[in-house]
Formats: C-alpha cells, sequence, structure tokens
C-alpha cells in the first residue's frame, strides 16, 4: 500500500519559517516527480512547488513562494520535503504531498496520482 505522510505543520508568526516533510512509504519514488500543494478554505487546490525525478536537478515554484520556498527530495530516506520562510498569513492553508507516476514535474495537480493527507500550516499576522 503507498502512503505519503507529511509532517512539520503548525503554527507561526509572519516571517518565520516551518520545514514540511512527506515521507513515502510503499515503493521508492526516486523515479517520480513530487509536488506540494495547498489549499486554504474557499479556495481551490494550488501549485506550490515540484521536483523532478533522481537528483532532483530540476525545480518549479508558483511565484507567490519563489525565493521564499525550497523544494528538496532524499532519494535514500523516501522523502520530499518543504522549506518555507518568510512566511506570511496567505500562506495559510493544508500543504498536500504529491507524487507522479512519470519523472517529468508538472503543476497539474490531476497528473499526481499518490496524495498525502495533508497537513495544516497557519500563519498569524
Amino acid at each position: 500500500q503507498v502512503r505519503l505522510v507529511e509532517s512539520g505543520g503548525g503554527l507561526v508568526q509572519a516571517g518565520g519559517s516551518l520545514r514540511l516533510s512527506c515521507a513515502a512509504s510503499g515503493r521508492t519514488f526516486g523515479g517520480s516527480a513530487m509536488g506540494w500543494f495547498r489549499q486554504a478554505p474557499g479556495n481551490e487546490r494550488e501549485f506550490v512547488a515540484a521536483i523532478d525525478r533522481w537528483l532532483g536537478l530540476s525545480t518549479d515554484y508558483a511565484e507567490s513562494v519563489k525565493g521564499r520556498f525550497t523544494i528538496s527530495r532524499d532519494n535514500a530516506k523516501n522523502t520530499v520535503s518543504l522549506q518555507m520562510d518568510s512566511l506570511k498569513p496567505e500562506d495559510t492553508a493544508v500543504y498536500y504531498c504529491a507524487a507522479r507516476d512519470v519523472g517529468i514535474l508538472t503543476r497539474s495537480w490531476n497528473e499526481y496520482i499518490y496524495w498525502g493527507q495533508g497537513t495544516q500550516v497557519t500563519v498569524s499576522s
């Protein structure tokens, strides 16, 4: 059974940092592109960041987080992480980890087939 489990969410003041982690089990994801998405109440699911397979030489970020968030992967641990710095109240959302079945990254949520249950990030002003 394939599972993605996010951790690291919480409450932080504006300007602070959080590091989200996503632990995969049931199969290895070294050859898969991985992504982070978020959804705030009343909003649609939104692309945050993605990283391609293996060495993760290619990454992509939403304009709203570029320069503040960093996605990375550790294939030996079967994990992907999202370092979030200079957090803003508008970053408040449930953050989801997702994995594709192929190695090319994409911003389209419907091209990711494995999803975690989400972790809440709340940024206070």
